[in-house]
């Protein structure tokens, strides 16, 4: 009889469950989509100039609300994902030249080039000379979207593709790019300034690619010349300090971290012959690389202590994420300079982003270039 009595309050209690069910599945959308995130006017660190209040006057973008897309906008690992797999539901296809440079070390160089689809609105020939992020080439599509915007409103394009990012471009030497070498970066340029010699120059450096155009610009001053500005999008600026946050689970940087040294994995087992092969004259530093070592590896920092820092001679990952990190060679920059980065960005930890910010004070030599 007791039984038959408690049975009908058993669907409350079945209710009482799906409630809280969703209601753990609710609060673990709003975090993961961090809805509750308020929406705000980006944070602006530069030098007062004539050109910083120009273009603070010319681009409300850069002072008004940043309201991102509803439901997914919110949250970094979703905007990257998203866009990394899918990219824009129709992503533009510029048509462009490959263009290839044998470096001195009988490496071959290829950029793209795309010419203008309408004239500058001040009739002046610009180029941007635009480095893609680590193992990106002409063919991803963030750069075909901002190639395609760029040669509507009157530029002209070079895309560097990573030496050994291209699937269907051998290596011709037992070399490929690496966090900081500017080498084939260099040789574009030089190609672009030799075939237009009345054109200037705009950088644009995405990520690992904006690592290697500010230490390009800082290496020399010679490198700034018909250099109207830079702009890097969403770099770390120095591997030394960004690889102790590489490997914390805070903002799931661990599993990027694991996602990324998997791609790196393939691309350079793909050029095993070329870069390790019995055939190949190589450098001595790569003779001893342990190739069981590159399967194992787990890590970004770990491939490029077995493998990557080889391929210039450094006798440590210390000195060559000193030696490759464009952290000291900002302050050399001498050409309006513009520093983006991302607040939620899941790879860039925010301790990095006071390197930026610390070049918004004044220089000792009295001039202006960031903001």
């Amino acid at each position: 009889m007791n039984a038959m009595l408690e049975t009908p309050e058993l669907p409350a209690v079945f209710d009482g469950v799906k409630l809280a069910a969703v209601a753990a599945v609710l609060y673990v959308i709003v975090r993961c989509l961090n809805l509750k995130s308020p929406t705000a006017p980006p944070d602006l660190y530069f030098q007062d100039s004539g050109l910083s209040r120009f273009l603070l006057k010319s681009c409300p973008l850069l002072t008004k609300e940043y309201i991102p897309p509803l439901i997914w906008g919110k949250s970094g690992h979703i905007q990257t994902a998203l866009y990394g797999k899918m990219g824009r539901v129709r992503s533009p296809h510029p048509y462009g030249h490959r263009k290839f440079i044998t470096m001195s070390d009988g490496a071959t160089s290829t950029f793209d080039l795309f010419e203008p689809l309408a004239e500058h609105c001040v009739g002046d020939d610009i180029t941007m000379v635009i480095c893609p992020g680590i193992a990106n080439h002409s063919e991803k599509q963030y750069i075909r979207t901002f190639v395609d915007y760029a040669q509507k409103n009157g530029y002209r394009c070079a895309v560097l593709n990573h030496l050994g990012a291209l699937p269907n471009i051998e290596l011709t030497s037992p070399r490929m790019f690496t966090y900081g070498c500017t080498w084939e970066f260099g040789a574009m340029v030089n190609y672009i300034k030799k075939t237009y010699p009345l054109t200037q120059l705009v950088v644009v450096g995405f990520s690992l690619g904006g690592n290697i155009v500010c230490k390009y610009l800082g290496e020399t001053q010679a490198n700034q010349e018909k250099v109207l500005c830079c702009v890097s999008v969403c770099q770390g600026y120095s591997a030394l300090r960004a690889q102790e946050t590489f490997m914390q689970w805070d903002q799931c940087r661990r599993f990027y971290n694991f996602l990324m040294a998997d791609n790196m994995k393939k691309i350079i087992l793909s050029h095993r012959q070329a870069l390790f092969g019995d055939h190949v004259k190589k450098p001595r530093s790569l003779e001893d690389t342990d190739l069981s070592r590159l399967y194992t590896a787990t890590s970004l920092m770990q491939i490029d202590d077995n493998v990557m820092r080889k391929f210039h001679g450094y006798n440590s990952l210390k000195e060559y994420y000193e030696e490759e990190s464009c952290m000291r060679y900002l302050h050399r920059i001498y050409v309006p300079l513009m520093l983006v980065n991302a607040a939620d960005d899941p790879l860039v930890h925010e301790s990095l982003l006071t390197i930026p910010k610390s070049l918004s004070g004044p220089r000792e030599d009295g001039r202006n270039a960031s903001l």
